[in-house]
């Protein structure tokens, strides 16, 4: 899965993209593996994706991110797809192998696990998981959610209906089930409560809460926000004053998602850990 090492122009596109941390996290990836590369971001306009993109490979450009709100048409682009790519209907990475063939990746996923597994040291094998929301980036990450091991995995979304739906497509993989948000309290009185609680919608990013039981809550409930930011999330403020286990955010998920782009491109697994150290410190403003 690697594209053209001589290559040395990458990036990322979005809209908008001008808070994106990907070019600091590939140019310390860089740095780190004494890869030559220039990573930068790009603001794409709507209607222009596939042609940036086509202009982006036809430039010498060695490989793309693609966030917001392009993941789906950078799905229906690539020529060939990853098998995760496949699962999660998203991709957020893109190269052009030696025939010019584009192929598309979604490394959100194994982000997301591998910061729970390996950076906290948390095990998902055999624990009760609740994903809240039935979006695109909760889709991204549920095949290898799965793949860890959990007993379980519980959509919970406003819309039962589109939790229904979600859960349908992984159910042939692993104990999948749909929820409504608005039955969650009987579900947890007459279930008890789950494992990991990780929260999928974007209301963190509007400072909002979805509507939760306090009773989801445990003293053994870990919690994992998707979101991030130099603040702790409304998510994770909730279930810390609820009395949870340990609260996580989506920044170690941000870098190591990174870090398997960077491997798809590169063959080179750069260490994450330094690379979030840094971008804590300077979040926080250290």
């Amino acid at each position: 899965m690697k594209a053209a090492e001589q290559k040395a122009r990458y990036g990322v596109f979005g809209n908008p993209i001008n808070h994106s941390k990907s070019p600091t996290i590939h140019r310390l990836f860089a740095k780190q593996t004494q890869q030559q590369l220039q990573y930068n971001a790009y603001c794409i306009e709507l209607d222009r994706f596939e042609s940036a993109v086509k202009e982006f490979f036809a430039n010498n450009g060695g490989g793309l991110n693609v966030t917001v709100p392009f993941k789906e048409s950078a799905f229906q682009l690539a020529d060939n797809l990853t098998e995760r790519a496949l699962q999660a209907g998203a991709v957020n990475t893109l190269w052009q192998d030696q025939q010019g063939e584009l192929w598309g990746d979604n490394t959100d996923g194994v982000g997301l696990v591998r910061d729970i597994q390996q950076n906290h040291a948390f095990s998902l094998q055999g624990k009760r998981i609740l994903v809240l929301g039935a979006g695109g980036a909760v889709r991204g990450v549920l095949a290898p959610l799965l793949e860890a091991g959990p007993q379980s995995i519980t959509i919970a979304n406003r819309t039962h209906a589109k939790a229904e739906q979600l859960a349908s497509v992984f159910q042939a993989a692993g104990n999948v089930t749909a929820q409504q948000l608005s039955s969650l309290a009987s579900l947890v009185a007459n279930d008890g409560t789950f494992d990991f609680v990780i929260n999928g919608t974007a209301a963190s990013l509007a400072g909002e809460l979805p509507p939760l039981p306090e009773s989801l809550i445990s003293p053994t409930t870990c919690t994992y926000d998707m979101m991030y930011g130099p603040n702790i999330t409304v998510f994770n403020q909730w279930a810390k004053e609820a009395g949870g286990r340990v609260q996580l955010d989506g920044l170690g998920m941000l870098v190591e998602q990174a870090a398997e782009s960077f491997y798809c491109w590169r063959g080179i697994r750069p260490d994450t850990q330094p690379v979030i150290e840094r971008l804590l410190c300077e979040m926080q403003g250290a």
